[in-house]
């Protein structure tokens, strides 16, 4: 395969129906920040198979990336007193997390736990807690692990997402018979070394056997029983989901230069120039102030002063007509700007009405106060979308 990128008092109750204008008037309305243009390092989440060389690939990707850090830092302002990123490396083994915390074997579940997979849970807990602690906008985050849930992967994407910084994922390919035959291959070199242990019973030969277990930690093998299970709920990476998305893939069969021919890919996506701009889910977003007060004291302030200058406006007068409303509470703001426009049905509009729609009109966006758009709704705009709001509020009337 050539290319190896594949390509979230009691008042009567009367129901509001909102229709599509109405809530466009909503959303359109809202001013967004523009995206941070700046480079936001990424999360790069290994996954494939249970010994299929995850590791491997990953130690290989840690230090191509260390080059291409030093390159950059070199090429950068000499001024600068430190790297301009920062790069980690967390697995299984790094957390001191054994093998076995996969294992569902109800025979060998340990007294007192919450179920079978509670140790699964504990361990990824640990990994999601140092991924988190280390992910920000000058720190690259390798994770080495399988990483075989959909579920789990997406999590991460979320908590990328939610510091504006990417993730990608890197597939290692192997096919499932060299797998089992590289786990059956440590299998057998455990059970070697463990007769090994029985007959020697000098201290140096001790020593020198768990200098070896340290040396060999992340080539553990998997229990058998263990293995097949893992490989049975292995969910491979799907491009077309935006948590898999970018999608890289190594085989066993690549060579150095493939590798490195991918890494640089890695690196072209994710701090790359063309990069696209990261932008959190909005309800991960905390929203800001407006300068003016709280956000929900100076919308039922301006939409409050709305209807009132829409009373005075109507006067005693029996039809409808226009009323024009000023952008700014008490003639202030929005200066040289036209003035807004109600456009009132062709009968006199009470109080009780008006009321009435100023309650939903804020319903409707008291329910976005985490946007951070919302947070950033100016007291002008708030006084457009309402007016906006009414309008198309009276024309549905007819």
């Amino acid at each position: 395969m050539d290319s190896r990128t594949l390509i979230p008092g009691p008042a009567t109750f009367v129901p509001i129906r909102y229709t599509y204008r109405q809530l466009f008037h909503f959303t359109n309305s809202l001013s967004f920040a523009p995206p941070n243009t700046h480079a936001k390092m990424p999360l790069i989440i290994l996954s494939g198979l249970p010994t299929s060389g995850k590791t491997t690939r990953a130690k290989q990707l840690q230090a191509h990336l260390a080059k291409r850090i030093a390159t950059a830092s070199a090429s950068a302002d000499s001024k600068q007193q430190q790297p301009a990123y920062r790069l980690h490396y967390i697995s299984d083994s790094a957390l001191s997390i054994s093998r076995d915390v996969y294992d569902l074997d109800p025979a060998k579940e340990r007294l007192h736990t919450r179920s079978a997979n509670a140790s699964e849970k504990d361990a990824r807990a640990a990994v999601y807690g140092a991924v988190k602690r280390v992910l920000s906008d000058r720190d690259i985050v390798v994770l080495d692990g399988l990483n075989y849930i959909k579920g789990w992967r997406y999590q991460l994407h979320c908590e990328a997402k939610a510091v504006r910084t990417p993730s990608v994922v890197v597939q290692i390919g192997c096919g499932v018979e060299r797998a089992r035959g590289i786990n059956e291959e440590r299998l057998e070199k455990r059970r070697r070394r463990t007769e090994n242990e029985k007959e020697n019973q000098e201290g140096e030969e001790q020593k020198d056997e768990g200098k070896n277990d340290d040396d060999d930690d992340e080539e553990q093998p998997y229990d058998k029983d263990n293995w097949e299970n893992l490989v049975f709920r292995y969910e491979e990476p799907n491009p077309m989901t935006r948590w898999d998305s970018p999608l890289f893939t190594l085989i066993w069969e690549d060579d150095e230069a493939q590798a490195a021919k991918v890494f640089d890919d890695v690196w072209d996506a994710v701090a790359g120039t063309g990069r696209k701009a990261v932008k959190p889910n909005q309800a991960t977003v905390q929203r800001s102030r407006d300068a003016g007060g709280d956000y929900l004291y100076v919308l039922d302030r301006e939409t409050q002063d709305v209807v009132k200058r829409i009373l005075e406006g109507q006067g005693d007068a029996e039809e409808g007509g226009e009323v024009r409303i000023s952008r700014g509470a008490g003639g202030g703001g929005g200066e040289g700007l036209e003035d807004l426009v109600v456009r009132l049905p062709g009968r006199k509009v009470g109080l009780p009405q008006l009321q009435r729609l100023r309650r939903a009109y804020v319903g409707l966006n008291r329910g976005g106060i985490g946007l951070e758009g919302v947070g950033n709704f100016a007291a002008d705009r708030m006084r457009e979308s309402f007016v906006g709001y009414l309008n198309d509020s009276f024309d549905q009337e007819g």
